[in-house]
């Protein structure tokens, strides 16, 4: 199961998939199964039709939060035993929402990284840090897209009237009030990654410090469409 964030909008889709008895039963179900299961297998854990059960995984699909592929089952033998079977397998381990969007998990993973690698290499943890953000910011870009990588990150990036973008929104918001240092650096490190793997370049990233948005903001060449 990936630990990959999903983007904020399909986070939103996924928790109101998640509103039906059957459906949260069934992602639950596959979460706990360690393996990738099939229909039958699936409705017949939930006591369930197996229309039901097929109709609501291909929802679950749809919404972001099962994958499918395709096996051939050693269980089975005689004809048609050679088919590979539709199976599902959970693409997220969990899925929470807030509004406005926040990314306290990243922060966390970016952090514990740091002090991880920090402490086995013997190197200073914030020089570990920027190096770690700005390589998961570079993972976290869409070539030829710096915009569409900010929405699907919760930055909400708006023009500013001058060819440049306002990040209107802080994803690390109640970390930055309490280390507002270190969560800044760290984030202006993750933004120029995801800038430099969207074709926009880290130059593109510029403090912008004050209350009420993000401690950056983007100049405008390169952004890309966000479309």
């Amino acid at each position: 199961m990936s630990r990959a964030g999903l983007p904020w909008l399909q986070k939103i889709t996924a928790i109101a998939s998640l509103d039906d008895d059957n459906r949260r039963a069934l992602y639950a179900y596959l979460r706990d199964a360690g393996d990738a299961v099939g229909r039958d297998e699936a409705a017949e854990a939930l006591g369930i039709p197996r229309s039901t059960a097929s109709f609501h995984l291909d929802r679950l699909v749809r919404d972001g939060l099962l994958g499918v592929e395709f096996r051939k089952s050693a269980a089975k033998a005689g004809p048609g035993s050679g088919r590979p079977a539709k199976l599902y397998r959970p693409l997220v381990e969990e899925v929470g929402v807030s509004i406005p969007e926040r990314q306290y998990d990243l922060a966390g993973d970016l952090m514990a990284t740091a002090i991880t690698r920090s402490l086995a290499e013997g190197v200073p943890v914030q020089d570990v840090l920027l190096e770690v953000a700005t390589t998961k910011g570079r993972e976290a870009g869409r070539p030829g897209d710096f915009l569409g990588a900010l929405r699907n990150l919760g930055y909400e990036p708006a023009t500013d009237g001058s060819g440049g973008y306002r990040l209107l929104n802080c994803p690390f918001h109640r970390l930055s009030r309490d280390h507002q240092a270190v969560v800044c650096t760290m984030n202006g490190a993750f933004l120029k990654g995801a800038a430099a793997a969207s074709g926009a370049g880290e130059e593109a990233v510029l403090p912008d410090p004050g209350p009420g948005h993000c401690c950056a903001r983007i100049a405008g060449a390169g952004t890309g469409s966000g479309n």
